[in-house]
């Protein structure tokens, strides 16, 4: 629903009865009504638009469910909300994405790929301030208990007060429409006194609700049989890259930049999932993290994606209320509208890796994160967004989040996570390391010594100055031992300090990452709805689904068929089928001589791109193709390696169709005369 056009019908509505109770002269008069007529039918245009969204979501819905792409999860039991199975084309085309993506990212960029456990520690999570900060509001029904998210509850109340009322006032149409624009800006404080102003109440009960709150959208689980562990399933696989980083730098020989890759899954308890697989419970994550010298963020192939031409909503557009712009990548790094070469990189390489996989390039842009959008810590952000009929969905998040990770890890754990970098010419340094006195530390700690002693090593050159300074000024100073979490009080006289000077020819730093994010369900759900069609059938009267998935992720990379039940025939099919998977494809075999048409609308209705049949015993084979409906005919002995350059995308249709001749109308088998 356009709440801005309702409002201004109504708006417009009003001035006409204003002019016609004012007496007001009748070419005024009519010039209103011209204005309110013309409002009426943009508002009906948009309103049929918004219906057919619907429908054509529910179409595809229908097919992938009917056709076992996905599933409920547990639905024998009812099912659970926010969970969801992927059956085998759905499994086959989330295999094929993911393929794709270590292939495209992992393997081009040459990145460091890792595989974490999904179950981690407390104090992982509390460094990285998902403990404290990973939550959504929710509202609770006092009496019966059932929770919402709270921004949802307030959506749903204002979007079906607008659709029952149509002839709401301007006024109050323009606030709901200011409450639906701030939703995401709102505090707990905003949220709670919007439920009251608006009385709202539990959906399902109409009971009262109670004040937003927070709520933490980890999953929490303790660790081990005594409980003691307190461990989370992982919101997202970033954190094993991050505290893994010295043995990742060591592994690329103390070098930087470098990157890290992990695909897998990760688990968020959202309040209240909806929109399908858009948002659920638990996810595949593929992310890569790329460390990066804070003071040189270039990218040695920036060059290879500089001349991408594609839609960027930097922040300025979207303040001044403008439209996205077709900006050239090199330019828009150039101009800092995206900040560094390295993050533009990625954004060329996620443009790259979507359209490849069927995405729409029309219906696809970059938004950049708003001020009040970003972490404080943050170089520059922006969404991959995708259009779907649930709106612009946030598919990829690539970020640049300086050092933050680093040093929060860094700091909770006492572990440095740092690189260095060679400095421009040598430097002499006074480097200052404790001098214990152990006999007065043994006389005074006894069988903490040891603990002691070794705290006192880990000491840095200026947390050694730092201590001696309060020993000859206070007389005593805190230690604290990071092992075991006590801290112990050192006397005047257990330490001094000895002053060493050497050459430095080195300086370590802290790395920025680079942080691209992708939401695999999601990337999957908007690719369904791009490659999904519809084509008339034999009879002109049936309407086809079809999908048009590229062959780099369809689920089947092609289907085998005799034209007719034969033994000859049917032999050959099956030998074609099994020297087809010799070649690593995935092929669906039907030889049961059903119409031919049939069985080409029942593989192309779950994306299959390419058909054999085999309607000789010798000579040679048809090939069909999906999208066109084109055939051709192909010698047995090159269908393999044709089929296997068509799916790994070493030759196009249009090559084949210049290669082999075209099937005839006279031995012609496709559907429209094997239907008759």
């Amino acid at each position: 629903m356009d709440v801005d056009l309702e409002a201004a019908v109504v708006r417009q509505g009003d001035l006409v009865r204003a002019l016609k109770e004012q007496s007001a002269p009748k070419q005024e008069i009519d010039a209103a009504v011209t204005v309110l007529k013309d409002l009426k039918v943009k508002l009906a245009a948009k309103e049929a638009a918004s219906a057919q969204v619907k429908n054509f979501r529910e179409t595809v819905t229908n097919v992938l469910k009917r056709r076992l792409f996905f599933v409920k999860s547990f639905k024998i039991y009812g099912g659970v909300a926010g969970l969801f199975d992927y059956g085998p084309p759905g499994s086959a085309v989330k295999d094929n994405v993911l393929s794709f993506w270590h292939q495209h990212f992992v393997v081009y960029d040459d990145l460091l790929k890792v595989d974490c456990p999904c179950l981690t520690p407390e104090a992982v999570l509390k460094a990285s301030g998902h403990v404290d900060r990973f939550t959504d509001l929710m509202v609770k029904d006092v009496k019966l208990g059932d929770c919402y998210r709270a921004d949802h509850v307030v959506k749903d109340f204002v979007k079906d007060a607008l659709e029952k009322d149509p002839r709401m006032p301007a006024a109050q149409k323009e606030d709901y429409a200011r409450t639906l624009a701030s939703l995401d800006d709102f505090t707990a404080d905003e949220l709670g006194a919007k439920i009251k102003e608006y009385g709202i109440k539990a959906p399902d009960s109409k009971n009262d609700l109670s004040e937003p709150f927070p709520f933490n959208l980890m999953f929490a689980t303790p660790i081990g049989p005594a409980g003691l562990l307190q461990g989370y399933l992982r919101p997202e696989t970033a954190q094993g890259m991050f505290v893994n980083f010295n043995e990742l730098l060591l592994y690329n020989g103390g070098k930087l930049p470098f990157g890290a890759a992990q695909v897998g899954q990760a688990f968020r308890n959202e309040i209240s999932p909806r929109q399908g697989l858009l948002r659920v419970r638990e996810f595949t994550l593929a992310e890569i993290e790329f460390f990066v010298d804070p003071v040189d963020k270039s990218h040695p192939r920036f060059g290879s994606v500089a001349d991408l031409e594609f839609f960027l909503f930097p922040r300025s557009q979207q303040v001044n209320m403008s439209a996205p712009l077709k900006v050239r990548l090199g330019d828009a790094v150039a101009q800092k509208i995206i900040d560094n070469e390295t993050l533009g990189y990625y954004i060329g390489r996620t443009y790259l890796f979507l359209t490849t996989l069927g995405i729409n390039k029309e219906r696809l842009r970059f938004r950049q994160h708003l001020a009040n959008e970003m972490a404080h810590y943050a170089a520059d952000c922006w969404d991959a967004e995708i259009e779907c009929s649930y709106g612009w969905i946030e598919c990829v998040g690539l970020a640049d989040r300086s050092a933050y990770d680093l040093e929060a890890h860094s700091a909770a754990s006492n572990t440095k996570l740092v690189a260095s970098r060679n400095l421009p010419e040598p430097i002499l340094v006074e480097e200052f390391r404790p001098v214990p006195n152990r006999k007065q530390i043994g006389i005074c700690f006894k069988a903490d010594q040891k603990l002691v002693l070794e705290s006192l090593e880990k000491l840095s050159s200026e947390e050694v100055v730092e201590m001696v300074a309060k020993l000859e000024s206070a007389g005593e100073a805190p230690l604290h031992s990071d092992s075991t979490d006590k801290t112990f009080t050192i006397k005047k006289g257990m330490v001094d300090k000895q002053v060493t000077k050497k050459t430095k020819d080195k300086e370590s730093f802290t790395p920025s990452v680079i942080e691209p994010s992708f939401g695999i369900g999601r990337i999957i759900y908007c690719l369904f709805e791009h490659c999904f069609d519809t084509r008339e059938g034999a009879d002109s009267v049936e309407q086809l689904n079809f999908f048009r998935f590229p062959p780099v992720v369809a689920p089947v990379k092609c289907s085998v068929f005799s034209l007719v039940q034969n033994a000859g025939l049917d032999e050959l099919a099956q030998s074609i089928s099994v020297e087809l998977r010799r070649a690593g494809l995935a092929v669906k075999t039907d030889i049961t001589g059903r119409s031919i048409g049939k069985r080409y609308a029942r593989t192309d209705e779950i994306g299959i791109p390419f058909a054999i049949t085999v309607d000789s015993s010798e000579g040679g084979v048809t090939v069909r193709d999906r999208d066109s409906k084109e055939q051709i005919r192909v010698p047995v002995e090159q269908v393999t390696q044709l089929l296997a350059d068509l799916s790994a995308g070493n030759k196009k249709w249009k090559d084949a169709r210049c290669a082999y001749p075209a099937h005839t109308s006279s031995d012609k088998t496709d559907e429209d005369k094997t239907d008759e």
